[in-house]
Parts: C-alpha cells; sequence; structure tokens
C-alpha cells in the first residue's frame, strides 16, 4: 500500500514550483521573455569561472577510479579540512575536521542537523517568515515545528514571542539569516540576545537547546559581512550550500559545521554518518566535494543582485508599497495591497507577474519576489507592475 503521509502531501505541493511551472507552461504561449517570473530563487549568474576550470582539471584525471570511488562515510577528510580552516580564518573559530560534514546543500545539511539533536517527538521552533520547506524538514525527522510570528516591523527576531514558545520538549531552534523571504539580515544585537535567551533556557530545562543557522545567503549581503550566529552561541550548527555563492544550485554540495564548542562536538560528524545510514544519504559526489574544496572563497557576480534589488527596491516604495530593503539575498517582501495576498497575487498573474504569496512563509498578507533575474528584464518587469498597480488598486496610488 503506499504510504498515505507521502500522498496526502501530493495536495500540498510547494507553492513556489507551482507558480514556477506556471510561468515555463505561460512562456511556452507567449514566450517567456515576456513572463516577469519572480517565483523561483535560482541564481541568474554564472558560476565562477575557476569552479569550471577546477572541475575540468578534476575531470582529465586519469586515476577515474580514485576519483568517482566512494568517500568515506564521514565525507572526505581533506575537504573538510580545507572547510574547517577556511571558516576559521573567516570567522576565528577554531573548528577543525572532525567538525565539518560533507551534505548534498543546505537541505541535506538541515536534514542531518535536526536528526541529530532531536528525537521524534520533540519540538524545533522557527522563525516567520521562513522558508517554507523547513516544515517536510522538521516533519521527516518526527519533529514538530512550531513557529515564532514575524515581526514585521523589521523582521528582526521577536525574542519575548520566542521565550514563549520554549519548553521542556524543545530540541533546537532554527533560523536563517541573511532571510529568505523577507531578505532580512539578524543584527549582532539580535544574535547576542538570542543566544543569552538560549543559554537561559537550556539551563532552566535541563539540556543543551541548539541552534540550527540555516546560511546559503551567507554571501550576498548588500551592507557588509553577516554576523555569524555562532560566534555568539556555543551550541551552534551551521548549515551552507554552495548553491547561492557559487551559483551551482543543481550540484547540490553544502556543508554541517558543529561549534567546536558545542556539546558533543566530537561525535557530531561521526554521528551525521550514522544518520547518512538511515537515510540514504551516503555522501555527495566525491567531485563536487574535491572541486568546492579549491573555491571555497569564490563567488559568483554577486553584485548583479544588489543592483537589481536597489532597483526593484525604489520602484516598490515609488508605488506605495509597504517594504523594508534587504540586507541580502536576492528577495524581496513586500506587503499586498489587499489583506488577501493569495488573491494579490493571483490577480498579478493577468499580467504576466509571478509573484509567491506570504502565507506559504508564515506572513499572511505579504508577498515574495526572487529577483534573481537578468537587470534587463527587471527593468522592463517595472512598467508591468505599475500598470497592474494601477489597473487593480486605482490609478491614485502613484
Amino acid at each position: 500500500m503506499i504510504n498515505q503521509q507521502y500522498r496526502a502531501m501530493l495536495g500540498e505541493r510547494s507553492v513556489i514550483r507551482q507558480l514556477s511551472e506556471w510561468s515555463t507552461a505561460r512562456g511556452a504561449e507567449i514566450g517567456y521573455d515576456n513572463v516577469f517570473d519572480f517565483s523561483l530563487g535560482n541564481p541568474s549568474v554564472p558560476c565562477p569561472p575557476h569552479f569550471t576550470e577546477v572541475c575540468r582539471r578534476l575531470l582529465e584525471n586519469p586515476d577515474t577510479v580514485a576519483l568517482h570511488g566512494y568517500s568515506p562515510s564521514a565525507t572526505m577528510p581533506a575537504v573538510r579540512a580545507a572547510v574547517a580552516a577556511s571558516l576559521q580564518r573567516r570567522f576565528g573559530i577554531p573548528y577543525t575536521a572532525q567538525h565539518v560534514f560533507m551534505t548534498s546543500g543546505a537541505a541535506g545539511a538541515l536534514a542531518h542537523a535536526l536528526r541529530c539533536v532531536g528525537t521524534p517527538g520533540q519540538e524545533v521552533i522557527t522563525v516567520a517568515p521562513f522558508f517554507p520547506e523547513y516544515g517536510p524538514y522538521a516533519a521527516g525527522a518526527g519533529l514538530t515545528l512550531r513557529v515564532v510570528p514575524p515581526r514585521t516591523a523589521d523582521f528582526q527576531i521577536d525574542l519575548a514571542a520566542l521565550e514563549a514558545l520554549l519548553n521542556a520538549n524543545t530540541a533546537a531552534v532554527l533560523i536563517n539569516s541573511p532571510n529568505n523571504p523577507s531578505g532580512a539580515v539578524y543584527s549582532e544585537k539580535t544574535l547576542r540576545q538570542l543566544a543569552a535567551l538560549l543559554a537561559r533556557a537550556s539551563q532552566t530545562y535541563g539540556h543543551h537547546i541548539f541552534l540550527i543557522s540555516d546560511e546559503p545567503y551567507r554571501e550576498i549581503t548588500f551592507s557588509g559581512p553577516v554576523p555569524c550566529p555562532a560566534r555568539y552561541y556555543a551550541d551552534t550548527l551551521m548549515c551552507y550550500s554552495f548553491s547561492k555563492s557559487l551559483s551551482i544550485p543543481g550540484e547540490r554540495i553544502g556543508y554541517l559545521a558543529a561549534n567546536p564548542a558545542c556539546e558533543d562536538a566530537a561525535d557530531i560528524v561521526n554521528i551525521c554518518a550514522q544518520i547518512s545510514r538511515g537515510t540514504g544519504h551516503n555522501c555527495p559526489a566525491s567531485l563536487l566535494q574535491l572541486a568546492v574544496a579549491e573555491c571555497l572563497e569564490d563567488t559568483s557576480d554577486l553584485g548583479v543582485y544588489a543592483a537589481n534589488m536597489e532597483l526593484l527596491y525604489a520602484e516598490l516604495k515609488r508605488l506605495g508599497f509597504t517594504v523594508e530593503k534587504p540586507g541580502g539575498t536576492f528577495y524581496i517582501f513586500p506587503k499586498a495591497l489587499e489583506e488577501d495576498s493569495v488573491a494579490f497575487c493571483e490577480k498579478a498573474k493577468k499580467y504576466d507577474l509571478a509573484l509567491v504569496p506570504g502565507d506559504s512563509f508564515g506572513c499572511p498578507g505579504w508577498f515574495r519576489m526572487a529577483y534573481c533575474i537578468s537587470t534587463e528584464k527587471l527593468r522592463r518587469s517595472l512598467p508591468v507592475l505599475e500598470r497592474f498597480v494601477r489597473a487593480e488598486y486605482g490609478p491614485g496610488r502613484v
């Protein structure tokens, strides 16, 4: 008999993916260049030439058996050591190879982190707005996801609301900075206060409450380096992906890094290797582990996203939207022009605009735009956005 849990999920498909599919279908009718698809966070700039060169050189290795063989269960030691050295150099935290586990992107890192620190029946807390897939990730680990309501004034963490959710059954708090979908970067002040709160709660409830930090957008920042959560709280598991920094989302490569000061730090990588046995993860591709080890501090031309953000933010403000200026990522998260953001985004489709309602991010009444498109296409979308606003919500808005 088919598993009914997964059958039920067929009716809960990702809104983002559905909009992306609609955009593709609409593009087949009128030309995709005429569809302004702000749905999917798919990097739109080429990967660095160095990454391509490294892959080419590795593939020219005559010892194909060694190149394409299985990596160890705990993933490649030399690659883990290279990642650890980079993290130590960048953030001043004494990571070593024993604290790093290579994964299939940030999703793989999160899957391992949740199983590593949570026991089925426990709870994990996240902060709205949040990436919708956190729900399935938590459920797959047997955990209940609880959500802190959004602080829409600035999209920092409502620490009082978070504290009210903490209890003896809390295994971890899951954060994402820079944030998908808001583009907010959690400030050093926020992270220090969060660390103090989790330290107090851990003492109160008699067990370590971990912080799982989802950081795939760490390199896409518009106002200086992003504060590193692991610098402020010892019990932090960092989850990272090279998908955005190197523009290689289809390669599915990232890592989990356990703060050397966290509980049982020496065992976490080996525990992750055992989790892999039960989930069928069995290590990311050897070729990709070796390739990213040589490109750890390379990035694509991420300045394109900053240019797109400035153009789109200025236009949204001109059109009268309530919107916070993003500190990073390639997303912006305005307030819809009516209470029902699903209805708002449905109306936008009449103008060939694919916008994602905020409901699935835990923030009804808002919507997300992924501006990882060419700047030329973004410029062409602005008159269309204005036409939509004028036609549906009145010419007096501009």
